[in-house]
């Protein structure tokens, strides 16, 4: 049973929010309807509460440095006000989380995923040295994500230039008369924003933004978006047992930063390579591949199915799969177990869509 609410339960029960249990929180499933918002986000705005997910501050002059040691990306290349994202591992080479690094100025910060909170906090805490401190901002701070090619329109913001900010960069702004923390991020394949917002002042932010014409979207119609844009989910398509190789993430991954908890083992995996890897894969008929079935290549099982769905705006069912490396190239056809039996789905590139996002600045930091 959900046991958790964000600041904004009333507010999304009034505009026609269906609840759903997720990670123990209750959160709007959908509104209208899952079709109208996948087509606000590709066509507009569409606005997502996601205060579920944590939110930690990472203080104390050696910040930095702790981050550098526990996460895989390179942070020594991230300039004040840039976030990058990033994995935490194991020793073992195994997927912790992924996660947002923000860097602030000073400050630092992580978002996590929901599901993974606890799990993150006593991680980052287990690894911090002694004048680090690890806080837990959650609760203080709300999170909304306002996606789509007119998000930058529609987004009610004061006294700062949005059109100037780049793709995963970060600004502080003045929206609904709160100090707001702005950073061009986003989990849809669009351009968007997430807005870091005092508690207090988040149902003033939805109530704006609403006004503004930027719809509500509930948790259904991001997962479509995030699949179609080929954004893997922690404990769907990557856990504990993946290893940032096999689910496509290598490019997160510099080893030659220096050291950092998993670096050996990944070092190994690499030089020897992954023994399956994750493709996309796309259905001919109206089949719809749904997570744990099983990918089958000349009446064999090669694979199981990580994330599927049926795609409104690419009118097929659509899923990402772990298989056997080199059992399913591009272009090749597998038969893909769905609930009115097998269907016929073509190995495709990934991502299955490419919206407004401005992506070529994920690389850069």
């Amino acid at each position: 049973m959900a046991s958790r609410r964000t600041p904004l339960h009333a507010q999304q029960l009034a505009v026609g929010a269906r609840m759903v249990d997720f990670a123990g929180w209750e959160l709007p499933q959908q509104y209208r309807s899952v079709k109208d918002e996948q087509e606000a986000v590709r066509t507009a705005a569409g606005v997502f509460d996601v205060s579920h997910m944590g939110r930690y501050e990472v203080r104390g002059a050696a910040a930095g440095d702790f981050l550098q040691g526990v996460v895989t990306n390179d942070l020594g290349r991230l300039p004040p006000n840039r976030a990058q994202y990033n994995l935490l591992c194991r020793p073992d080479g195994g997927i912790v989380d992924d996660l947002v690094v923000y860097r602030g100025d000073p400050a630092w910060f992580v978002v996590v995923n929901a599901a993974n909170r606890e799990k993150d906090m006593s991680w980052l805490r287990e690894h911090a040295p002694a004048g680090v401190e690890v806080v837990d901002r959650s609760d203080e701070l709300g999170l909304l994500a306002v996606q789509g090619p007119r998000a930058e329109e529609q987004l009610p913001v004061a006294d700062t230039d949005l059109a100037g900010l780049r793709y995963f960069g970060i600004a502080e702004a003045t929206l609904a008369g709160a100090r707001t923390m702005i950073s061009r991020t986003g989990y849809t394949g669009e351009d968007g924003f997430e807005l870091f917002v005092p508690a207090a002042s988040l149902a003033a932010t939805w109530d704006a933004l609403l006004r503004a014409g930027v719809q509500p979207c509930g948790l259904a119609a991001r997962d479509v978006c995030r699949l179609e844009a080929g954004l893997r989910l922690y404990g769907s398509d990557m856990d504990e047992t993946t290893n940032p190789y096999e689910a496509g993430l290598g490019w997160t991954v510099k080893l030659g930063k220096g050291d950092f908890v998993g670096r050996e083992a990944l070092l190994r995996i690499k030089e020897v390579g992954p023994s399956r890897e994750l493709v996309g894969l796309g259905c001919a008929d109206r089949g719809i591949p749904r997570h744990g079935a099983v990918v089958r290549l000349g009446g064999r099982d090669i694979g199981v199915v990580t994330s599927g769905t049926y795609s409104f705006w690419l009118r097929r069912g659509i899923a990402m799969a772990f298989v056997e490396a080199g059992a399913a190239p591009l272009g090749g056809q597998v038969e893909v177990a769905t609930r009115s039996g097998e269907a016929a789905a073509e190995v495709v590139p990934l991502p299955f869509y490419r919206g407004s996002a401005r992506r070529a600045a994920v690389t850069q930091g």
